[in-house]
Protein backbone atom coordinates (compact mmCIF):
# COMPACT_ATOMS: atom_id res chain seq x y z
CA UNK A 1 0.00 0.00 0.00
CA UNK A 2 1.71 3.73 -1.09
CA UNK A 3 0.38 7.08 -0.57
CA UNK A 4 -0.02 9.34 -3.06
CA UNK A 5 1.55 12.39 -2.27
CA UNK A 6 1.03 13.81 -5.76
CA UNK A 7 -2.54 14.81 -3.62
CA UNK A 8 -0.47 17.67 -2.20
CA UNK A 9 1.16 18.71 -5.12
CA UNK A 10 1.71 22.75 -4.98
CA UNK A 11 -1.37 24.26 -5.67
CA UNK A 12 -2.84 27.50 -3.85
CA UNK A 13 -4.24 25.00 -0.68
CA UNK A 14 -6.83 27.20 0.68
CA UNK A 15 -10.58 27.25 -0.89
CA UNK A 16 -12.18 29.04 1.58
CA UNK A 17 -11.60 31.23 4.97
CA UNK A 18 -14.17 32.69 7.20
CA UNK A 19 -13.92 34.07 10.89
CA UNK A 20 -15.54 33.10 13.68
CA UNK A 21 -16.04 34.33 17.41
CA UNK A 22 -12.74 33.69 18.86
CA UNK A 23 -12.28 33.27 23.03
CA UNK A 24 -9.56 35.70 22.65
CA UNK A 25 -8.81 39.42 22.22
CA UNK A 26 -5.72 39.09 20.43
CA UNK A 27 -6.47 35.47 18.61
CA UNK A 28 -8.58 35.34 15.39
CA UNK A 29 -9.98 31.82 14.85
CA UNK A 30 -11.24 30.69 11.59
CA UNK A 31 -13.14 27.86 9.86
CA UNK A 32 -11.02 27.03 7.03
CA UNK A 33 -11.68 24.68 3.98
CA UNK A 34 -8.14 23.15 1.97
CA UNK A 35 -7.71 20.90 -0.44
CA UNK A 36 -6.42 17.45 0.63
CA UNK A 37 -6.15 14.78 -2.11
CA UNK A 38 -9.02 16.07 -4.28
CA UNK A 39 -11.22 16.72 -1.16
CA UNK A 40 -12.89 19.39 0.50
CA UNK A 41 -11.30 19.69 4.17
CA UNK A 42 -12.04 22.02 7.66
CA UNK A 43 -10.27 23.28 9.95
CA UNK A 44 -9.62 25.24 12.75
CA UNK A 45 -7.05 28.31 12.39
CA UNK A 46 -6.22 30.42 15.31
CA UNK A 47 -3.84 33.60 14.32
CA UNK A 48 -2.55 36.42 16.54
CA UNK A 49 -2.72 39.03 15.78
CA UNK A 50 0.58 40.61 17.84
CA UNK A 51 3.15 39.80 15.15
CA UNK A 52 3.31 40.12 11.48
CA UNK A 53 6.36 36.97 12.08
CA UNK A 54 5.34 33.97 13.69
CA UNK A 55 6.08 29.98 13.57
CA UNK A 56 3.51 27.70 12.34
CA UNK A 57 2.13 24.91 14.44
CA UNK A 58 0.47 21.92 12.98
CA UNK A 59 -1.91 20.56 16.05
CA UNK A 60 -3.22 17.30 14.72
CA UNK A 61 -5.93 16.02 16.43
CA UNK A 62 -6.70 12.19 18.26
CA UNK A 63 -10.12 10.10 18.09
CA UNK A 64 -12.24 9.73 15.21
CA UNK A 65 -15.21 11.60 13.90
CA UNK A 66 -16.68 13.36 16.65
CA UNK A 67 -14.82 11.65 19.38
CA UNK A 68 -11.45 14.17 20.04
CA UNK A 69 -12.57 16.15 17.70
CA UNK A 70 -10.22 19.81 17.61
CA UNK A 71 -10.88 21.62 20.35
CA UNK A 72 -10.98 25.63 20.26
CA UNK A 73 -9.36 26.02 23.74
CA UNK A 74 -6.42 24.14 22.92
CA UNK A 75 -5.57 25.69 19.69
CA UNK A 76 -5.90 29.11 21.35
CA UNK A 77 -3.50 27.76 24.30
CA UNK A 78 -1.37 27.38 21.74
CA UNK A 79 -1.73 30.27 19.39
CA UNK A 80 -1.22 32.06 22.51
CA UNK A 81 2.81 30.83 22.77
CA UNK A 82 2.96 32.70 19.48
CA UNK A 83 2.29 29.95 16.68
CA UNK A 84 -0.35 30.28 13.89
CA UNK A 85 -2.15 27.29 14.80
CA UNK A 86 -3.86 25.00 12.40
CA UNK A 87 -5.91 22.17 13.42
CA UNK A 88 -7.17 19.80 10.46
CA UNK A 89 -10.80 17.81 11.10
CA UNK A 90 -9.73 15.22 8.99
CA UNK A 91 -11.98 14.09 6.09
CA UNK A 92 -15.22 13.91 6.32
CA UNK A 93 -15.89 15.63 9.57
CA UNK A 94 -17.94 19.06 9.74
CA UNK A 95 -18.68 19.08 6.78
CA UNK A 96 -15.55 18.10 4.84
CA UNK A 97 -15.67 15.17 1.90
CA UNK A 98 -14.33 12.25 1.80
CA UNK A 99 -13.97 9.64 4.76
CA UNK A 100 -11.91 9.11 7.66
CA UNK A 101 -9.71 6.37 8.00
CA UNK A 102 -7.66 6.00 10.87
CA UNK A 103 -3.89 6.97 9.53
CA UNK A 104 -4.35 5.53 6.26
CA UNK A 105 -5.18 7.81 3.07
CA UNK A 106 -6.13 10.17 5.52
CA UNK A 107 -2.87 11.57 6.41
CA UNK A 108 -3.00 13.36 3.63
CA UNK A 109 -5.35 15.92 5.41
CA UNK A 110 -1.99 16.48 7.80
CA UNK A 111 0.69 16.41 4.57
CA UNK A 112 -1.33 18.95 2.62
CA UNK A 113 -2.13 21.12 5.99
CA UNK A 114 1.44 22.35 5.94
CA UNK A 115 0.84 24.28 2.85
CA UNK A 116 -2.13 26.03 4.65
CA UNK A 117 0.31 27.45 7.19
CA UNK A 118 2.73 27.99 4.49
CA UNK A 119 0.12 30.10 3.00
CA UNK A 120 -0.44 32.43 5.87
CA UNK A 121 0.67 35.88 5.23
CA UNK A 122 2.22 35.96 8.92
CA UNK A 123 3.92 32.83 8.98
CA UNK A 124 7.62 32.97 9.13
CA UNK A 125 9.42 30.49 6.81
CA UNK A 126 13.12 30.97 9.26
CA UNK A 127 11.02 29.84 12.62
CA UNK A 128 9.59 27.13 10.65
CA UNK A 129 6.45 24.33 10.64
CA UNK A 130 6.31 22.73 13.89
CA UNK A 131 3.88 19.67 14.31
CA UNK A 132 1.94 18.17 17.73
CA UNK A 133 -0.33 15.38 17.67
CA UNK A 134 -2.41 14.08 20.44
CA UNK A 135 -3.17 10.32 20.92
CA UNK A 136 -4.53 9.11 17.41
CA UNK A 137 -2.98 12.50 16.32
CA UNK A 138 0.47 10.79 16.97
CA UNK A 139 0.62 8.22 14.03
CA UNK A 140 -1.00 11.62 12.38
CA UNK A 141 2.04 13.97 13.27
CA UNK A 142 4.71 11.48 12.28
CA UNK A 143 3.88 10.63 9.35
CA UNK A 144 3.25 14.40 8.26
CA UNK A 145 6.89 14.97 9.24
CA UNK A 146 8.18 11.86 7.39
CA UNK A 147 6.65 12.83 4.23
CA UNK A 148 6.99 16.76 4.87
CA UNK A 149 11.07 17.19 5.63
CA UNK A 150 10.73 21.09 6.30
CA UNK A 151 8.75 20.20 9.78
CA UNK A 152 11.52 21.57 12.04
CA UNK A 153 10.38 19.57 15.22
CA UNK A 154 7.32 17.13 16.39
CA UNK A 155 5.57 16.81 19.25
CA UNK A 156 3.95 12.85 20.23
CA UNK A 157 1.86 13.90 23.27
CA UNK A 158 0.13 10.70 24.76
CA UNK A 159 0.38 9.52 21.18
CA UNK A 160 -0.11 6.51 19.13
CA UNK A 161 2.56 4.93 17.12
CA UNK A 162 1.54 1.63 16.51
CA UNK A 163 -1.63 0.26 15.36
CA UNK A 164 -0.97 -3.31 15.54
CA UNK A 165 -0.31 -2.68 19.65
CA UNK A 166 -3.22 -0.11 19.45
CA UNK A 167 -5.49 -2.84 18.34
CA UNK A 168 -4.28 -5.99 21.13
CA UNK A 169 -4.60 -3.01 23.64
CA UNK A 170 -7.92 -1.03 23.10
CA UNK A 171 -10.60 -4.21 23.04
CA UNK A 172 -13.43 -1.28 23.11
CA UNK A 173 -11.80 0.21 19.73
CA UNK A 174 -12.01 -3.48 17.97
CA UNK A 175 -15.37 -3.33 16.23
CA UNK A 176 -14.11 0.48 14.45
CA UNK A 177 -10.80 -0.55 13.36
CA UNK A 178 -11.89 -3.60 11.53
CA UNK A 179 -14.78 -1.47 10.36
CA UNK A 180 -12.59 1.16 8.84
CA UNK A 181 -9.44 -0.65 7.96
CA UNK A 182 -11.22 -4.11 6.78
CA UNK A 183 -10.40 -6.40 9.43
CA UNK A 184 -8.00 -7.50 12.16
CA UNK A 185 -3.81 -7.06 11.89
CA UNK A 186 -3.62 -11.02 11.43
CA UNK A 187 -6.25 -11.05 8.29
CA UNK A 188 -4.36 -7.87 7.18
CA UNK A 189 -1.12 -6.86 8.66
CA UNK A 190 0.18 -4.86 5.13
CA UNK A 191 -2.87 -2.39 6.51
CA UNK A 192 -1.76 -2.00 9.86
CA UNK A 193 2.03 -2.04 8.95
CA UNK A 194 0.45 0.81 6.11
CA UNK A 195 -1.01 2.67 9.34
CA UNK A 196 2.00 2.65 11.88
CA UNK A 197 5.22 5.08 10.97
CA UNK A 198 7.54 2.97 12.91
CA UNK A 199 9.53 1.62 10.36
CA UNK A 200 10.06 5.08 8.55
CA UNK A 201 11.43 6.84 11.15
CA UNK A 202 15.11 7.43 9.13
CA UNK A 203 12.85 9.93 6.82
CA UNK A 204 12.48 12.46 9.83
CA UNK A 205 14.47 15.10 10.04
CA UNK A 206 12.44 17.07 12.79
CA UNK A 207 13.56 16.99 16.62
CA UNK A 208 11.12 14.78 18.18
CA UNK A 209 9.78 15.64 22.08
CA UNK A 210 7.65 12.34 23.55
CA UNK A 211 5.31 13.27 26.20
CA UNK A 212 3.64 10.71 28.17
CA UNK A 213 1.53 9.89 31.51
CA UNK A 214 3.30 6.42 32.74
CA UNK A 215 -0.37 5.50 33.75
CA UNK A 216 -1.62 6.10 30.34
CA UNK A 217 -5.18 3.34 29.88
CA UNK A 218 -6.21 4.99 26.45
CA UNK A 219 -2.67 4.83 24.93
CA UNK A 220 0.19 2.74 27.04
CA UNK A 221 4.08 4.18 27.59
CA UNK A 222 4.79 0.92 25.24
CA UNK A 223 3.78 3.45 22.03
CA UNK A 224 6.42 6.30 23.68
CA UNK A 225 8.99 3.61 24.35
CA UNK A 226 9.12 2.36 21.16
CA UNK A 227 9.05 5.65 19.48
CA UNK A 228 11.84 6.45 21.33
CA UNK A 229 14.32 3.71 21.36
CA UNK A 230 13.91 3.58 17.26
CA UNK A 231 14.48 7.44 17.20
CA UNK A 232 17.54 6.72 18.99
CA UNK A 233 18.88 3.89 16.34
CA UNK A 234 18.16 6.16 13.66
CA UNK A 235 20.50 8.51 15.51
CA UNK A 236 17.70 10.92 15.69
CA UNK A 237 17.32 13.83 17.86
CA UNK A 238 14.65 12.62 20.49
CA UNK A 239 13.80 13.96 24.33
CA UNK A 240 11.36 12.18 26.04
CA UNK A 241 9.39 13.75 28.87
CA UNK A 242 7.62 10.90 30.91
CA UNK A 243 5.19 11.11 33.76
CA UNK A 244 4.79 8.52 36.80
CA UNK A 245 1.52 9.26 38.12
CA UNK A 246 -0.39 10.72 34.86
CA UNK A 247 -2.98 9.22 32.79
CA UNK A 248 -3.93 9.70 29.08
CA UNK A 249 -5.42 13.29 29.96
CA UNK A 250 -3.13 15.03 32.26
CA UNK A 251 -4.19 17.42 35.45
CA UNK A 252 -5.37 20.83 33.78
CA UNK A 253 -2.68 22.84 35.65
CA UNK A 254 -0.02 20.75 35.17
CA UNK A 255 -1.43 20.53 31.61
CA UNK A 256 -0.96 24.25 30.84
CA UNK A 257 2.60 24.15 32.69
CA UNK A 258 4.01 21.50 30.52
CA UNK A 259 2.52 23.28 27.03
CA UNK A 260 3.71 26.36 27.64
CA UNK A 261 7.69 24.49 28.17
CA UNK A 262 6.83 22.58 25.17
CA UNK A 263 5.81 25.77 23.48
CA UNK A 264 9.63 26.51 24.09
CA UNK A 265 10.99 23.29 23.56
CA UNK A 266 9.52 23.88 19.64
CA UNK A 267 11.14 27.48 19.27
CA UNK A 268 14.67 25.84 19.97
CA UNK A 269 14.65 23.33 17.43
Amino acid sequence: MTVNLSGCDPLERIINKQRVPSPHPDIHLYILTYWSEGYKVKGYLAEPIWSKSLPGLLYLRGGIKNVGMVRIQRLIQWASEGFIVFGPFYRGNKGGEGNEDFGGQDRLDAVCAVDVLRENKRFDQEQGIHAIGFSRGGVMALWAAIHRKEIKSIISWSGVTDMFLTYRERVDLRRMMKRVIGGTPTKYPERYDFRTPLNQLKDIHGSVLIIHGELDEHVSIEHAYQLETLLEQENKHVESWYYKTFSHQFPIRQQQVILREAAKWMKRQ
